[in-house]
């Protein structure tokens, strides 16, 4: 196993999606008018829920459990919520700041598993799932349609980065040029999903059809 190689980008990386994730939770909550530790709670479960099945499934430390900061991160993230009107969020911004966290998730995840000795494909599918199952387990605890769920490319935005971040690694590229550029990749698509409602074609039956 390689050992795992920590960078400011990472790092920040790692904040950037946390951060945005948490918030997501909170505010849920918050439209709910749910009490401040059920905003606390669904900050912490959104924000750390796809990192904590990713560092199971490739057998390492849980990441928030050994690092101080992350769940006070969370609940500063939810206090953030709790003292801001909701209609602050309102709109398109946080669909993009979900997508920054997205897939600033997905190039942090797929390395984290290269690091540990991933081969290729699972790497790449542990940094889909370090983006996508926050918001999952978040959207089916408050017993909401999930996000994948929706017609906007989302996963795909996610595959992306994570695909870009693996296949730089194999072909020998590492650091901040490789990881920034697989950030950019996938958010700046799912960005065009949202800004022009990008969609990959549902699935049809053609035995209904004609």
């Amino acid at each position: 196993m390689e050992e795992v190689v920590l960078t400011p980008l990472l790092d920040a990386l790692d904040i950037l999606g946390l951060a945005i994730f948490a918030l997501t939770g909170a505010l849920l909550a918050a439209k709910e008018k749910q009490t401040f530790v059920t905003m606390a709670f669904f900050a912490l479960v959104t924000g750390v829920g796809g990192g904590t099945i990713r560092d199971l499934m490739i057998d390492a430390p849980v990441f928030w459990i050994h690092d101080p900061w992350i769940a006070a991160v969370c609940l500063l993230v939810a206090l953030i919520g709790w003292f801001t009107p909701t209609r602050v969020w309102e709109g398109k911004l946080l669909d993009y700041a979900d997508g920054a966290g997205l897939t600033a998730y997905a190039v942090l995840g797929s390395a984290k598993a290269m690091s540990y000795g991933i081969p290729p494909v699972p790497a790449a599918l542990m940094g889909i799932i370090t983006g996508c199952v926050g918001g999952i387990i978040r959207d089916v605890v408050a017993g909401r349609p999930s996000i994948i769920m929706r017609p906007e490319l989302y996963v795909t935005a996610a595959a992306v980065s994570a695909t870009i971040t693996v296949a730089g690694s194999m072909l020998g590229m590492r650091g901040t040029l490789l990881w920034s550029g697989a950030w950019i990749a996938g958010f700046m698509l799912r960005s065009a999903a949202i800004r022009w409602q990008l969609a990959l074609p549902a699935y049809r039956d053609a035995s209904q059809t004609g």
